[in-house]
Order: C-alpha cells, then structure tokens, then sequence
C-alpha cells in the first residue's frame, strides 16, 4: 500500500506534468528511495494510482536500468560494460570487482551491503573504465583503485 507520504511526493511530481502517467518514473523512484527496490505489487499499486495499466508501468520499470525490481543491497554498484569500457580493461576490471566482493554480476553480498550488475553506458566514455556506486562516479578504474572506492561505502 502507498504510504501518505509517498502519495502526497508522487502528487507533487505529477502535477509537473500534462498527465499522471508521465510521473511514472519519478514515481517508481520514489517508492524505490524508500522501499529500497519497486516489487511487483507497488507496480500494481503505483498504476493503480497513476491511472495506466500495470503492464505499462511494468515495460517501463523494465527498461529503466535505475529501477530494481528485486532487492539490492544498500549500495548498488553498476560496472559499465560499454565498448569503450571493454577496449580500456573492464573485463579483468570486472573479475577483480567480482571476487572482492565474492560475488558474481547481478548478485548481493552476504552482509547485504553491495550489490554488483552490469550497465550498458554510464556516459563517461572519455574516462573509461567507470562505475558508478549509488550515484558517485567512479572512472579512469583499475584493480588497484577498487579496495579504496569499495571501503567508502563500507
């Protein structure tokens, strides 16, 4: 169930814009700032409340790479696997990422903390490798730089 708080954001946001619907991913990202990831029943909620299908919201929440529909850790860290991030060391990049957390791509580390998943672009090509945790951009990556970066959010 939307809380009264999430309804009166989601209000706010909406009346920016000519119809309910186009709130839809300030919508998704409120539920999601405070919940944490979007479920499937705050998709239904949120649709419910925005006036649209809940299969529209849900190719939206799809399509959307800030949007988790499954839970995450409290720090989700996004490794870009771009062109430009795959000729300047991703790959060795992302395998040493992988075993410092003890995790594989899309998974959560025990303790909950992080949560490690591919993007396509993070827009920082000129500055490749990049990452981006929660929303701090981390670029021009190696192996020795990722111990550092990690122990910020630990």
């Amino acid at each position: 169930m939307l809380s009264k708080d999430e309804k009166g954001e989601i209000e706010a946001e909406a009346a920016r814009y000519e119809t309910r619907q186009a709130a839809a991913i300030d919508a998704m990202r409120i539920v999601q700032r405070r919940r944490g990831w979007v479920s499937d029943e705050a998709i239904a909620e949120l649709a419910a409340f925005l006036q649209m299908p809940a299969a529209q919201l849900d190719s939206v929440a799809s399509f959307y790479n800030q949007i988790f529909r499954r839970p995450v850790g409290r720090h989700v860290i996004q490794i870009c696997d771009s062109v430009s991030c795959w000729l300047t060391g991703y790959e060795p990049l992302r395998d040493h990422l992988a075993r410092e957390l003890g995790v594989g791509l899309g998974g959560t580390t025990a303790d909950g903390r992080f949560t490690l998943l591919p993007v396509a672009c993070l827009g920082a090509c000129d500055q490749a490798p990049a990452m981006l945790v929660d929303e701090d951009l981390h670029t021009g990556l190696d192996a020795g730089s990722i111990g550092a970066i990690l122990d910020r959010y630990r």
